[in-house]
């Protein structure tokens, strides 16, 4: 409910603004004044960027587009570099949900051995989140000149972004039974506190039908780690039945989709030159540094307005 009354209200708000510059826009025909002239300028140019926030959001109308979603973030092949770009892009990512006030918590964290991660795990808390993120789901490509080579040549890393919803129905129910799974429990290696580094409290669950593999680190309690990761398990079969019945759906209807699971979705230049294309929608910028500091938002309005599968 109160999602819907701030989408209502921010519609509104525009509404009375546009209203009421619309009355400046009078007066100037009457008198022409120079002040009133730049104010109403300056506001045209916000209300561009308002109106289309509020259209993108409206976009947002798919069955899971307004729960909450799991992020993770794997480096490709590469060793070090690739782990680096994994870390840059988490980094990207967290960047991005401050901005737009959204809760990471993060229940897997993998470090890397000299540098960066070799894998991270998190759950985005916020409306729309799922909606918002899940068009950064792929391969990510960075060129750049390795600041791990002494030679200063230049390399080309890819990491995998993977999102998934939180489901929130029980249309599906899913059962695990206990001999489907096996739970090992170790010493955390992630970015916990003291309590969390120097027990047992590390819980990995292997779902042995499917071989889906969950851990999760980060609480000091072995028996929330093993609560959350239970959590998750259950969310990835859900996930699974979901694109078992959509292939199936498909199948009936005589389609084939193409599916390129190794494609890039975006490169990230840094060098020769500075610029971020997104393959899908064929949006770019120059600013690489803005887009790494989390400002992602015309790509994934240019994704969502396309409406790229």
């Amino acid at each position: 409910m109160n999602n819907l009354k701030s989408t209502l209200t921010n519609v509104e708000k525009l509404k009375t603004d546009i209203s009421d510059n619309l009355e400046i826009a009078n007066m100037l025909k009457e008198e022409d004044d120079e002040q009133l002239h730049s104010f109403l300028e300056k506001n045209i140019i916000d209300f561009e960027k308002k109106i289309d926030d509020v259209s993108i959001s409206l976009l947002l109308n798919g069955p899971y587009d307004s729960c909450d979603c799991i992020l993770e973030i794997h480096p490709g092949a590469g060793g070090t570099e690739s782990c680096d770009w994994a870390n840059m892009l988490y980094r990207m990512y967290s960047r991005y949900c401050e901005r737009h006030n959204y809760k990471i918590e993060v229940y897997d964290y993998q470090a890397g051995d000299e540098a960066g991660l070799k894998s991270v795990s998190i759950i985005v808390h916020g409306h729309n989140s799922y909606g918002y993120l899940k068009s950064e789901k792929g391969v990510h490509r960075l060129i750049r000149i390795s600041p791990f080579d002494s030679n200063k040549r230049r390399h080309t890393s890819f990491a995998s972004v993977d999102i998934t919803p939180i489901y929130n129905n029980d249309a599906i129910d899913i059962e695990i039974k206990d001999s489907d799974i096996r739970i090992d429990v170790y010493r955390s290696s992630g970015k916990g506190g003291q309590g969390v580094n120097t027990t047992d409290s590390a819980v990995r669950i292997t779902h042995l039908p499917t071989k889906i593999v969950v851990t999760c680190q980060n609480e000091r309690s072995q028996v929330r780690n093993k609560e959350i990761a239970m959590n998750v398990l259950k969310n990835k079969l859900y996930q699974l039945e979901i694109e078992k019945r959509e292939k199936e759906l498909l199948t009936f209807k005589g389609e084939n989709p193409e599916i390129n699971f190794g494609s890039q979705i975006r490169t990230y230049t840094m060098h020769p030159y500075s610029l971020v294309k997104d393959h899908r929608t064929n949006y770019e910028t120059g600013n690489v540094t803005k887009v790494l500091d989390g400002d992602i938002d015309a790509f994934i309005g240019e994704f969502l307005k396309k409406g790229v599968k």
